[in-house]
């Protein structure tokens, strides 16, 4: 008994451990392709005509500065498709031909719904479309920088989510963290040849491939990024990353904006972590790198349990086995190099560094949202940034 009880307890150690040095193995891969990877494309023609999906739920603070953010753009084949659900639209006017004001005669709290209530409606027959969050703003680049992956053939990219405020040390936090996420599963996981996650905004597909992906999907509550990018991988199909189709995001200023926020994203892992067995499975029985590689992270617990988890192996092995106590101090140590390597490689403000000082708080606050998240959809369906702020369902 006292040997099985020994395997079980290494397998579980291994299990959590891998979390922390899967950054830095990612790194080396990425490094290794670096050296064999043809030029990057050069930017070509505009090609594409983009619908601009911009969704909002409930408030409409922020719908103006998004559209004159859109409708700046160094592009020409697009139009803007505004879906403003469950939302006063008396006080919204666009004098622009580029922009079409939806409002859905019921309730639809889903982006999805929301998305082909836009696409049914298009005003004419767009190749591709992208989703912009009310909350967010875009560089006038945006769409000549997705073009350039559309163009090798790529059928989904995903843009970087910029920090559009830095306010608050919870902001400056979330900041961080995305720059982590961005550089090791977009950047890195993309050019390790795999693809990169979605991040439920500043992202674009051919409408063909979404179409195809989720029209006979209803996908309710959050987390439709992740049934999205599932149904994209599993079809043998690369989703691209490119650090230069920018949007500006806003980060969460506050604790409540927070626990909310957290609780939604960590039931969402909770409900889909599974498709990673999924792709897992298929991408061995096929030898499918990028099945293979991206069902291991959809199999990772967000950033903040699997260190719980770890600190809390550390504490038990110092207990118990000093040795193994000092290989979790040392794998605990390379993540946190490798943290760096993503903060250092993302440029990020001098004041997110700072910030870092308040991370205790932070994890404090997410398990609270741990607490709280298997009634995450019901406590909110929105992310209410400051008294001002428009919400958006991330």
């Amino acid at each position: 008994m006292n040997e099985i009880g020994n395997i079980f307890w290494y397998t579980v150690q291994g299990l959590i451990g891998i979390n922390l040095v899967l950054p830095l193995l990612l790194y080396l891969i990425y490094g290794f392709k670096s050296g064999k990877r043809s030029r990057e494309a050069r930017a070509t023609a505009a090609s594409g005509d983009y619908g601009i999906i911009v969704t909002a739920y409930e408030q409409t603070d922020l719908l103006p500065d998004v559209v004159s953010s859109l409708l700046e753009l160094n592009y020409d084949r697009y139009m803007i498709y505004v879906v403003a659900d469950n939302c006063d639209i008396s006080n919204l006017h666009f004098n622009s031909e580029r922009v079409v004001l939806l409002r859905p005669e019921r309730v639809l709290a889903s982006n999805v719904r929301s998305h082909f209530y836009a696409i049914q409606r298009f005003r004419r027959p767009h190749n591709r479309l992208t989703i912009i969050d009310s909350d967010n703003l875009v560089d006038n680049d945006y769409l000549n920088q997705l073009d350039r992956y559309f163009d090798r053939g790529y059928e989904a990219v995903q843009g970087i989510r910029a920090a559009k405020n830095l306010d608050t040390v919870f902001a400056r936090l979330d900041a961080a963290r995305d720059a982590y996420y961005h550089f090791y599963d977009g950047k890195v996981l993309f050019n390790a040849g795999s693809s990169a996650t979605l991040a439920g905004s500043g992202m674009a597909f051919t409408v063909k491939l979404y179409r195809e992906c989720l029209e006979q999907l209803d996908v309710a509550g959050a987390g439709f990024d992740k049934v999205l990018q599932y149904e994209i991988v599993r079809r043998g199909k690369r989703i691209a990353f490119t650090d230069e189709a920018i949007v500006y995001d806003q980060k969460t200023s506050y604790s409540n904006q927070l626990v909310k926020q957290r609780a939604r994203w960590i039931n969402t892992w909770f409900k889909y972590f599974r498709f990673g067995f999924d792709l897992l499975r298929n991408g061995i029985g096929t030898f499918n790198w990028n099945q293979i590689l991206f069902g291991t992270i959809l199999l990772r617990p967000p950033l903040f349990i699997f260190l719980l988890l770890s600190v809390l192996c550390l504490v038990i092995n110092a207990i118990i086995e000093p040795a193994m106590a000092a290989i979790w101090l040392g794998a605990m140590m390379l993540f946190v190099l490798g943290f760096f390597i993503a903060m250092v490689a993302s440029r990020s403000d001098a004041r997110i560094y700072r910030a870092l000082l308040g991370i205790p708080s932070f994890m404090f606050y997410q398990i609270v949202s741990l607490t709280k998240a298997a009634a995450a959809n019901k406590l909110s369906v929105a992310t209410r940034h400051g008294q001002h702020k428009g919400n958006t369902r991330k």
